[in-house]
């Protein structure tokens, strides 16, 4: 893993790794001050990357960040501090410093595939409060494409082997352009058993194909609620990628809030009679 030193390295890699900072920004310099103006560093909860001219100026600034980060929501704070006597520092002049505190994305979402669907799905979900990675097979999958800043990017031949570092309780969406890859990914996916969603796109032929199966290989059917496909909100009509796209993304926002009943619960009542 290469550890990011500017703070716009850092910014990206924790939106990577979802983990929550404080984006602390000179917001304005007068006099003699350690920094010029727009001067940045991001504050974890135990790192510290790039630096505001340091003293007792940035320790300052490094305690109310975490300050910010304990209280666990996202906000924005400006703060002025006078480079006197208070600070130990000499300087003479004064800054005000602007503090942009981002909450961790708990929540992570692997989409398997980098074709049309996924191209059109991946910068919808990118707007929603998820830890994101991308993965595909292909060494030339991503080329050429506009990938959201904090949107995590794997090649791996071996695609299913990406699923054991992922998080527990994390979604799955399998949109790659092999079938044959997409039932070893839900195949070890369900085994796996750790996540709380296996979405896969497809017609009902196929899913009725990969039910029957995985039930076969003695999946329970507990184990097969996880499996859901075709993916996607039921009331959301379209076969065009952006449709489907939007149809997917409309799923995991009923997910994410809570109210995954009314498709999902169709998607695997209708499965599970097969």
């Amino acid at each position: 893993m290469i550890t990011p030193r500017r703070w716009f390295d850092a910014v990206s890699f924790c939106h990577q790794h979802g983990q929550a900072y404080t984006l602390v920004t000179v917001l304005s310099a007068a006099g003699s001050t350690p920094r010029e103006l727009g001067a940045k560093m991001v504050i974890t909860g135990d790192r510290q990357f790039d630096t505001i001219g340091g003293g007792h100026l940035e320790f300052e600034a490094v305690h109310k960040a975490r300050e910010f980060l304990a209280q666990g929501r996202e906000h924005q704070h400006v703060e002025s501090y006078p480079l006197a006597s208070r600070l130990g520092q000499c300087c003479g002049g004064a800054v005000k410093l602007l503090f942009e505190v981002k909450t961790a994305h708990c929540q992570t979402l692997a989409v398997f595939g980098a074709g049309h669907v996924a191209q059109a799905l991946v910068p919808i979900l990118a707007q929603l409060p998820l830890q994101i990675k991308w993965i595909d097979n292909r060494q030339d999958a991503f080329s050429g494409l506009s990938i959201p800043e904090h949107v995590c990017t794997i090649i791996d031949e071996q695609v299913e082997g990406e699923l054991q570092d992922l998080a527990d309780n994390s979604m799955i969406v399998v949109l790659t352009h092999d079938h044959q890859l997409d039932y070893r990914i839900v195949e070890t996916a369900l085994k796996q058993g750790t996540f709380s969603f296996v979405g896969m796109i497809g017609s009902d032929t196929k899913a009725k194909r990969f039910l029957t199966k995985l039930q076969h290989r003695g999946f329970s059917s507990e184990q097969l609620s996880q499996f859901v496909s075709p993916v996607g909100a039921l009331s959301i009509p379209g076969k065009l990628p952006i449709e489907v796209a939007v149809s997917i993304s409309a799923q995991i926002i009923q997910r994410l809030h809570g109210h995954c009943h009314n498709s999902d619960t169709q998607h695997v009542e209708k499965q599970v009679t097969v």
